[in-house]
């Protein structure tokens, strides 16, 4: 009899435990098949895909290949241009060096050429330019000598008289000097007389041999007879209202005319139809 309260036992028949153990057997068996299919599925999905792989390695593989021989390919007939350009560009080098040479000679011997012509130039304008120094030098030596020649002297009036130009030249050079008037004159023997600045010149008597010759000179009104004068004398007299004093001087005496040149002060009046 049992207690309240305690379980009550189950009892099992031997039919119904070997049922129960029949049934696992089946679940593992099914349950193991299930694993292996599975894995055999498994398996083969990986090698397809292996062999996908590898057909797609390969695949890749033989286009890398191509790829490197034609880029191989392509280096060599480059390879073979770039040797084909370089021989080139060295002849063309070579070539252009030679043309250079050349023409850096061409150019010195012109440049010599040039010199040589400049040089020539040179040595000529120095040549003239020294012509030039000795022709300014023997004007300056004749100068100095015509105004060697170029004395004062004491006039008929006994005064100093101003430098006397003995020659045509030596007038010149009094002219240049600006101190005075100068008058250049000629006069023939039994002509009028000739109107020189404001006074009158006429020639009386010439005597070439002597060097002596007689003139009237008229001035302010009066003659006065200059008689037996001396070539390069100077013949002073006074004129005008400021009683300015004028130097005649006469360089040649012909047997029928005398030449030389009246003398007067820069505020001496100018007549507009004096011969300077």
């Amino acid at each position: 009899m049992l207690e309240q309260g305690e379980p009550v036992p189950v009892v099992r028949s031997a039919d119904q435990s070997t049922a129960e153990s029949n049934t696992g057997k089946w679940i593992l068996l099914i349950l193991a098949v299930i694993y292996v299919a599975g894995s055999l599925y498994l398996l083969f999905d990986l090698r397809s895909q292996v062999n996908s792989l590898s057909k797609d390695s390969k695949a890749q593989f033989a286009e890398l290949t191509k790829r490197v021989q034609a880029a191989e390919a392509s280096d060599e007939t480059l390879a073979q241009q770039v040797g084909m350009t370089k021989k080139e560009l060295a002849a063309r080098a070579a070539e252009l060096q030679r043309q250079t040479r050349a023409a850096e000679a061409r150019l010195a011997e012109r440049q010599k050429e040039q010199i040589s012509q400049v040089t020539g130039k040179v040595a000529g304008v120095e040549t003239e330019v020294g012509g030039v120094k000795t022709d300014v030098a023997s004007t300056k030596t004749d100068l100095e000598a015509t105004k060697a020649k170029l004395e004062r002297t004491i006039g008929d009036l006994g005064l100093q008289s101003g430098l006397v130009a003995r020659t045509r030249d030596d007038l010149e050079l009094l002219k240049h000097k600006g101190d005075r008037n100068y008058y250049e004159f000629t006069l023939l023997k039994g002509a009028k007389p000739q109107p020189v600045s404001t006074v009158g010149l006429q020639l009386r008597k010439a005597d070439a041999k002597r060097g002596k010759y007689t003139m009237n000179v008229t001035a302010d009104d009066r003659t006065i007879e200059k008689k037996d004068r001396n070539v390069n004398e100077p013949i002073q007299f006074y004129t005008g209202r400021d009683h300015l004093l004028y130097e005649l001087v006469v360089w040649t005496a012909d047997k029928n005319k005398v030449t030389g040149y009246l003398s007067t002060p820069k505020n001496a009046p100018v007549p507009v139809s004096a011969n300077q």
